[in-house]
């Protein structure tokens, strides 16, 4: 589930932490940058592990804070495919069943990965798995805040870093024409850097409340 993930980058300390031990500012840098962050393709950073390698600190023209490059080692929430992990629901949609795991929440169990069979309950807006035993069909509802057991499938992982206008929007507005976007898109859902795809695993490591109510 976590995972020390090598990095390099360049750290810039301003003046007037110059007085502090090198060390101490360079990770108090790094940490303000990258914990609770989502770097492309490597997963959710949480804090720094070690510094691996120091290289010369520089102070460039024109500006009075040292430039350091850093050999570090930061601790990631990157979970394999397959691994299983225990987290709560979140809540429930069409879509299927969101899950946190407490800092970690765009988990989504879509609805074929679900114990089957299963329907969507509009009028309660949760998830039901119609469990069948010898004296008929259960309804057992997923719901808010219940403890449950998945097993990863897929990821996916969406560069969210901003882009410049496209040749549709790059002309000037006309004397009294509004600049703000429209309405749809103003509105629009945002979408999450880092999204895990699950399964409900199968019974014994499926959702814990039910085996044991």
């Amino acid at each position: 589930m976590f995972v020390a993930v090598e990095m390099v980058d360049t750290v810039r300390i301003p003046p007037w932490n110059f007085q502090r031990q090198l060390n101490d500012a360079i990770i108090e840098e790094l940490n303000k940058k990258l914990a609770n962050k989502v770097v492309y393709n490597v997963g959710l950073c949480i804090c720094l592990y070690d510094i691996t390698k120091l290289e010369d600190s520089y102070i460039f023209p024109g500006d009075g804070a040292s430039h350091t490059k850093v050999h570090f080692r930061y601790v990631v929430f990157h979970p394999f495919l397959d691994e299983i992990l225990v987290g709560k629901i979140k809540y429930c949609s069409q879509e299927g069943v969101y899950v946190t795991v407490g800092f970690f929440d765009d988990i989504l169990i879509p609805p074929e990965s679900l114990q089957q069979p299963a329907k969507f309950d509009e009028a309660e807006q949760v998830w039901v798995w119609e469990y069948e035993t010898d004296e008929g069909a259960h309804d057992l509802y997923m719901d808010q805040g219940e403890e449950i057991r998945f097993r990863v499938t897929d990821e996916v992982f969406l560069d969210t870093s901003p882009t410049g206008p496209t040749a549709a929007t790059v002309d000037a507005p006309q004397p009294g024409q509004s600049t703000a976007p429209p309405a749809e898109d103003s509105g629009q859902k945002k979408e999450a850097p880092y999204t895990l795809i699950g399964t409900i695993s199968e019974p014994g490591l499926g959702l814990l409340s039910w085996w044991n109510s």
